[in-house]
C-alpha cells in the first residue's frame, strides 16, 4: 500500500501541496486529474523520493520514502516511473535499453536481463524492436520502451506523470492501451493524466487536484457523472 498523510510541500515561497491524505491499495489503480499547476505530478516525485517533503510522511509498504535511513534506490526497485519524457539512452537499442537496469541494479546477469528485456518488450507490443534504436521509433514506441524499462525492474506500483501529454495524438491511444493492460493484470497504478476517458474507464477511483489539495475523490462513475465539489464540476465542463 501507498500511504499518503499530511503532506506538505514547497518550492521556496510557493505551497504545492498543502495537506495532501491519500491512501493506494494493492491491484488499485488511482488516477489524478486537475488543472496544471495543481500538484498533481509533485504528488508522484514526493511518492518517488525524487521531491524532497516540508511536512507530513510518505509511505510504501510500511517504509518511510523520506527516512534518512531509507535505502532509496532499493525502494525504487518496487516504484516504477514513467515520465512526460522517456528519456531512452540514444547510443542503446531497445534490447539494451531495457537489460541496462536489471543488471547494474538487481544484479542479473547479461543472459538474464536479456530474457528480462524480451519479455517486456514483447509486453508492450514491441517484441519486433528488439534490435532497433530509439531514434528509429516513433514518440508512442519510445514511451512503450520506457513503460518495458520500468517494468524490467518486477516494480510493485507504477507511477506514470501525464505519460501521454509529450506525444502526438494519433499516438496517445496506443500508449493507453499498454496502461490499460497493466491495469487489468493487477498492477498497482497512479496516474497522474489529462486523458478523462482513460481515467473514467480504467480507474478504481479518481482524485481531482486543485491548487495542492484533494478537492474530491471517488470512483469514476460518481466523480465524473456527479461531482460534488464546484470547482470539479467547473474543471470537467472545460476539459470535456
Amino acid at each position: 500500500m501507498i500511504k499518503v498523510d499530511g503532506l506538505h510541500k514547497y518550492f521556496d515561497d510557493l505551497h504545492v501541496l498543502r495537506g495532501i491524505d491519500l491512501e493506494v491499495q494493492k491491484g488499485e489503480v488511482l488516477s489524478v486529474i486537475g488543472a496544471s499547476g495543481s500538484g498533481k505530478s509533485t504528488l508522484l516525485y514526493c511518492v518517488n523520493g525524487i521531491e524532497q517533503i516540508q511536512e507530513g510522511s510518505v509511505y510504501v509498504d510500511d517504509v518511510d520514502v523520506h527516512a534518512k535511513t531509507t535505502d532509496l534506490n532499493k525502494l525504487r526497485q518496487r516504484l516504477g516511473m514513467v515520465f512526460q519524457q522517456w528519456n531512452s539512452f540514444p547510443h542503446l537499442t531497445a534490447m539494451e535499453n531495457v537489460a541496462l537496469a536489471p543488471q547494474i541494479v538487481r544484479g542479473l546477469t547479461k543472459e538474464e536481463a536479456k530474457d528480462v528485456a524480451i519479455k517486456q518488450l514483447e509486453h508492450v507490443g514491441l517484441g519486433d524492436k528488439f534490435d532497433v534504436f530509439p531514434n528509429a521509433l516513433s514518440g508512442g514506441q519510445q514511451q512503450r520502451l520506457a513503460i518495458a524499462r520500468a517494468l524490467a525492474m518486477d516494480p510493485q506500483y507504477m507511477l506514470f506523470d501525464e505519460a501521454t501529454s509529450a506525444l502526438d495524438p494519433e499516438l496517445v491511444g496506443e500508449v493507453l492501451d499498454t496502461m490499460r493492460v497493466l491495469a487489468e493484470e493487477g498492477m498497482t497504478m497512479i496516474c497522474v493524466t489529462h486523458e478523462m476517458g482513460f481515467a473514467r474507464d480504467v480507474s478504481d477511483r479518481v482524485a481531482y487536484f486543485h491548487e495542492g489539495i484533494v478537492e474530491e475523490i471517488g470512483p469514476p462513475d460518481q466523480i465524473f457523472a456527479e461531482p460534488e465539489s464546484e470547482h470539479t464540476k467547473k474543471f470537467l465542463a472545460k476539459v470535456r
